[in-house]
């Protein structure tokens, strides 16, 4: 169940927002929905793959974050956040916020963006956690965190279908089936998701790279092609904790 409301610091005055990440809050999960605003950090630490959606055909990114169903390999309880790595992707960071759309009245009836928040989310409550607004006024450190977050995601969705439609152009999409073997034995197939094929990348010619680069996605079919190192990343997570058991 959801129950997503406008925020305001009136009827939120004493919400608070719990930060830490764990099983027990459904962040046990193997991939996550990302973002071309945040594929810079992202490259650092997971790996950047495409799925397509199979009703309407469009690719979007996602994070591998396990290696099977309900595996998050970056939920980590010795942690401060429970969560093993330095930038957190926008989907998960947001938590129990999203953004939404007001009219404002206007004479160009515009919409501007603002805030809602899920009162039946698990982290919401009233006790612990960060609060959303200060005492006297204003928003919390944490809320203004989380505005840029959404800001992240909101420009995010602006540009994913335009640089698709340019990888898609320069014939830039493979698919990518991931095999490897576990230090247990266990074999794992990974399949259903695309990649950026690295030798056409290369092979582009110099007006193709021109326009990839003026567009501002040269840098991110890179980002996609380096974060795939991160899979042999996951795999050593993989293997340290079935060794620990």
């Amino acid at each position: 169940m959801t129950k997503h409301v406008l925020l305001n610091n009136i009827h939120h005055q004493n919400t608070r927002v719990i930060t830490q990440f764990s099983e027990s809050y459904g962040d046990n999960i193997a991939s996550t929905m990302v973002y071309p605003t945040e594929f810079a950090e992202l490259q650092k630490e997971y790996p950047i793959l495409f799925r397509q959606n199979p009703e309407t055909d469009k690719f979007y990114a996602t994070a591998l974050l396990g290696l099977q169903q309900n595996e998050n390999l970056f939920l980590e309880a010795n942690t401060d956040s429970g969560w093993a790595a330095r930038y957190i992707p926008a989907n998960i960071a947001r938590g129990p916020f999203l953004i939404g759309f007001q009219q404002q009245e206007s004479e160009a009836e515009q919409q501007s963006a603002v805030i809602h928040i899920d009162m039946e989310h698990p982290k919401v409550n009233e006790k612990q956690g960060q609060p959303l607004f200060l005492e006297h006024g204003g928003n919390s450190a944490y809320l203004e965190y989380i505005s840029k977050i959404l800001n992240i995601a909101h420009q995010g969705i602006a540009v994913t279908d335009m640089m698709f439609a340019a990888f898609t152009e320069f014939e830039l999409i493979e698919p990518v089936n991931i095999e490897f073997d576990l230090a247990n034995g266990q074999k794992t197939r990974l399949t259903g998701n695309y990649t950026i094929n690295e030798n056409k990348l290369q092979a582009l010619t110099a007006e193709q790279l021109l326009q990839l680069n003026k567009a501002g996605f040269l840098q991110l079919a890179f980002a996609v092609v380096f974060s795939m190192t991160n899979i042999r990343k996951l795999i050593e997570i993989k293997n340290r904790r079935e060794n620990n058991g």
